[in-house]
């Protein structure tokens, strides 16, 4: 996909990508600072929408900022707002997956009423106080027992989140992120590394990235319709997180998604494309008839 460009704030050069035609979703990657190839098509949701999806800067064809504080998510939600300026959007739907959902909860908190709809998924709630344990991790995992590679993969995922992994140790785990750990999944996971930005995520949730209180009495008052879309599977949220962190969300549903890892839209698209479709339709639908004639 060719880069369009816009610049940020702070003179950073950012890049997107368009694909599909429709009304204009922006789509956040997660990683943190992952670049935004790995959401491909969201399972073939492009088909419905045009996805707008963001190169985090430092990232894909996103230049890397002259300050690596810049870094920092908090600081990341004007590159969004310049993002829906640039594009012309009064307002804008957004989709944030995993880390990106503490850029989207602070770009929601600062400009509110920017957003039109907002889906999260499988989204992380540090920006809202809730965050995910290693006893969480562990505890999905163990919903994998029957899986072929449970037994070679299980020291290897107690590693990751013990911090003592090896460059080894993290690709034997990966399976433990997808639903199906089939052909698309293992080339998927392959991807990783050249699309991250380690640097960078260093410094996405460093001290000062987030302030929960604030935000929590912030997005009180949102409006616009939020979907949390969780996985069955997935550790990072579990889906009684993922409640809990949509239950701080006053117009927040969710939805989990049967046999679905941290990768929903390869693991079932059909259900993933259905259930973001219909939530943004009706969604779009509502803000329609509120808005005067």
């Amino acid at each position: 996909m060719p880069a369009a460009t816009f610049t940020a704030p702070d003179g950073t050069e950012l890049s997107y990508h368009l694909l599909g035609e429709g009304e204009p979703l922006l789509c956040l990657p997660g990683g943190p600072m992952r670049a935004s190839a790995y959401l491909g098509d969201l399972g073939g949701l492009s088909a419905h929408r045009q996805l707008v999806l963001l190169d985090l800067r430092g990232t894909g064809d996103s230049a890397v900022p002259a300050d690596p504080a810049g870094y920092r998510c908090d600081r990341q939600a004007d590159d969004v707002e310049a993002l829906r300026r640039h594009l012309g959007l009064a307002r804008a739907d957004l989709l944030a997956h995993s880390a990106a959902g503490d850029l989207a909860l602070r770009y929601a908190a600062r400009y509110p009423e920017r957003i039109r709809a907002l889906v999260l998924s499988n989204a992380r709630g540090r920006a809202l106080g809730v965050d995910f344990t290693t006893e969480h991790r562990l505890e999905a995992a163990a919903l994998r027992k029957a899986e072929p590679w449970y037994g070679s993969a299980r020291g290897a995922f107690e590693a990751v989140w013990a911090g003592t992994a090896t460059d080894e140790q993290w690709d034997a785990a990966m399976p433990f992120f997808y639903g199906r750990w089939d052909a698309a999944a293992q080339a998927h996971a392959a991807a990783e590394v050249a699309q991250t930005n380690d640097e960078a995520g260093e410094h996405y949730a460093s001290a000062g990235a987030f302030e929960p209180a604030a935000t929590r009495a912030a997005l009180a008052a949102l409006r616009a319709p939020v979907l949390f879309l969780a996985g069955e599977l997935d550790g990072g949220p579990l889906p009684r997180i993922a409640a809990t962190i949509a239950g701080l969300l006053p117009t927040a549903e969710l939805t989990v998604q049967p046999g679905a890892g941290h990768y929903p839209w390869l693991d079932d698209p059909a259900f993933f494309v259905r259930t973001v479709e219909a939530f943004l339709t009706r969604a779009n639908v509502v803000d329609h008839l509120r808005r005067p004639a």
